[in-house]
């Protein structure tokens, strides 16, 4: 089975338009959540995305994403009552058209139904969408909220969260948008560790934990919602520090291994990588210390 964009957006979700411009901006050495995912996922992937920065082409994954999002975020400046699947719909040609403008390489997506039938699947889950909220009756505090926190080490925590909604009391709501399909039973775990990311960030940055996390599937119109606790949050910051110690470790050492799972097949840098017998390129110690903070140990890349 193909990976959702759960695996393709959350790289910072998102979506290769605005994670390139999310990436492009100058910070500290750190991680959000779909990095630390592809740590875990493979060494070597992470270190072709974060160290060398190889270019990738837009999955239809990422890119579905990347417009659904787009026409989600702009809806809301709609006034309440105009939010309507009609207007939604409306909003889709000219989101597309930007993201061609971004990068022309939009278009390989397209399959032989070609541009009408790639809006109209986008059309689909943005149906499926009103389904499952009723627009006009909500007012986002925040949409793709920017949200960064230099630990004490000096490193940083950061993410996209797509929708931050805030109740008169002040209890928060966490959204995010997918436009896959839900995880299998048994497997919710793993797609909350975003969002109790997100959650320590705010709590961190506000003072105050966010009282629901939210994930939104539009591909099969499943909602999934928890209620993070403190022990929760406290585990998760030693899961991604202990995370971003075995990268920097890695840095170190100069060693980014390949780690084969059945996510190689959709991977764009198999001629990059050993097991489908490619070669990385060259280690750069500047942009490993540029990425990471750490420069690799002489013998390690000489």
């Amino acid at each position: 089975m193909e990976p959702t964009d759960t695996a393709a957006r959350s790289s910072d979700a998102a979506p290769p338009v605005r994670a390139a411009a999310a990436d492009d901006a100058p910070r500290r050495p750190g991680i959000s959540p779909s990095r630390a995912s592809d740590f875990q996922r493979c060494p070597l992937l992470f270190r072709l995305r974060v160290v060398d920065r190889v270019p990738e082409p837009p999955s239809p994954a990422a890119l579905r994403g990347t417009l659904v999002h787009a026409v989600l975020e702009r809806l809301f400046d709609r006034p309440a009552g105009g939010r309507t699947p009609a207007v939604a719909v409306e909003l889709l040609a000219p989101a597309w058209s930007e993201l061609v403008e971004a990068d022309p390489r939009a278009r390989d997506v397209l399959d032989e139904s070609g541009e009408e039938g790639w809006l109209a699947a986008a059309a689909a889950l943005l149906d499926t969408y009103f389904t499952l909220e009723d627009p006009n009756r909500l007012e986002p505090a925040e949409r793709e909220l920017t949200v960064r926190l230099t630990t004490e080490d000096g490193w940083e925590m950061r993410g996209i969260v797509d929708r931050l909604d805030v109740a008169p009391d002040g209890a928060m709501r966490v959204v995010d948008y997918k436009t896959g399909r839900s995880p299998r039973e048994g497997f919710e775990n793993g797609a909350m560790f975003q969002m109790r990311f997100y959650a320590l960030l705010l709590d961190r940055l506000r003072g105050r934990m966010p009282a629901l996390l939210q994930l939104v599937y539009l591909g099969d119109g499943v909602v999934l919602r928890h209620a993070p606790d403190r022990r929760e949050l406290d585990a998760t910051e030693r899961l991604v520090t202990a995370i971003w110690r075995s990268i920097r470790e890695a840095a170190r050492r100069g060693e980014f291994r390949p780690r084969a799972s059945a996510l190689c097949d959709w991977c764009a840098h198999q001629s990059l990588c050993p097991v489908f017998g490619g070669t990385p390129p060259a280690l750069d110690p500047a942009a490993v210390e540029r990425a990471i903070g750490v420069r690799p140990e002489p013998a390690a890349h000489g």
